[in-house]
């Protein structure tokens, strides 16, 4: 089911009831910018084939996700169901460790504060400071290591008045998924920045974990290359996963 709202670009495509919306580099960037200058409570997830099938399957983490502002299609796979359900013609997917890069630089055009949210502090260090190295315009307003709990309710005030007070235009949120996605919906009208929840690029930009070759990327087989680094962590999640996508699917194109 498609749920149109007033701005064309907020338009939602549904896959296995995540709604995602169909968008580039470019236009999603652009309208990251617009919030972040703002300093707008504004939520982004790039989500992949594991956060999608686990939304699907618990229905409240499916409301958290359609809580965000901008899904975008991180994984081919879910580009390839977008296009073949809607025919839309989306030329690639929207990747998040691509995507962080896009809005580093536009960042970095204009000067806005990062606040680094998440993951451990040798991580946080080392991405903090290779965006110092090619992004020096940007400001890196405050970051936050991830406590792996929730907070109780007085450190998440705490936490939202560090990163109000910080200045920040824009959160990226590496606590791994579905944990940022429900991080930053729960944020939404606390937090005055744009919040993106990116996952791995917090690894991967702090130059702590190799990425796929583009040619893996391109075919959609990022997951073995994964698999491969991290097979006791990552297998059964792509196990399930992976396999229950292709059944969605197949289900979704015999029904139709």
């Amino acid at each position: 089911m498609l749920v149109r709202k007033t701005n064309i670009h907020d338009s939602k495509f549904s896959l296995f009831g995540i709604r995602y919306s169909a968008v580039d580099y470019e236009l999603a960037t652009s309208l990251i910018m617009e919030k972040a200058q703002n300093r707008q409570s504004y939520g982004v997830s790039a989500l992949a084939v594991h956060g999608l099938i686990e939304g699907h399957r618990n229905d409240h983490l499916g409301h958290k996700i359609n809580q965000i502002d901008l899904v975008v299609p991180d994984g081919q796979p879910v580009r390839w169901a977008l296009n073949s359900f809607y025919k839309l013609d989306m030329k690639e997917r929207v990747y998040g460790p691509d995507l962080t890069i896009e809005v580093l630089k536009k960042a970095n055009e204009l000067a806005l504060g990062v606040f680094l949210y998440g993951s451990t502090e040798k991580t946080l260090t080392a991405l903090a400071r290779n965006i110092a190295t090619r992004f020096p315009q940007v400001r890196i307003a405050g970051m936050h290591t991830d406590r792996f709990r929730e907070a109780t309710p007085q450190e998440d005030s705490h936490d939202i008045e560090k990163i109000n007070a910080s200045g920040a235009h824009i959160v990226l949120v590496g606590r791994g998924c579905p944990r940022q996605e429900v991080w930053v919906s729960d944020h939404l009208g606390k937090v005055n920045a744009v919040m993106l929840a990116v996952g791995a690029a917090f690894d991967f930009h702090a130059g702590l974990m190799k990425q796929a070759p583009k040619w893996m990327q391109n075919a959609g087989l990022e997951w073995l290359f994964r698999l491969a680094l991290e097979p006791r962590r990552l297998w059964k999640r792509y196990a399930v996963t992976n396999s229950y996508f292709i059944f969605l699917f197949i289900k979704r194109k015999l029904w139709k």
